[in-house]
């Protein structure tokens, strides 16, 4: 359990860092990614696209293991 816990925050700091490129292509304005300030920052939780691009790497890896 404590390996997917890493994967996912990995994956969300792979996300928050590519923000601007990816919304260019859409991701990042999906309905259940989360913008809010606090403290004068603003902070980005980009749930419905991690879950998109984790769909998209299955396929990818499941079609690569053929």
């Amino acid at each position: 359990m404590i390996r997917w816990l890493i994967v996912i925050f990995l994956a969300l700091l792979l996300i928050n860092g590519l923000h601007s490129w990816l919304q260019r292509i859409g991701l990042g304005r999906l309905p259940g990614d989360l913008r809010f300030r606090l403290f004068g920052r603003e902070f980005f939780l980009p749930i419905a696209s991690t879950v998109v691009l984790s769909l998209v790497a299955a396929l990818i890896a499941r079609f690569v293991k053929l």
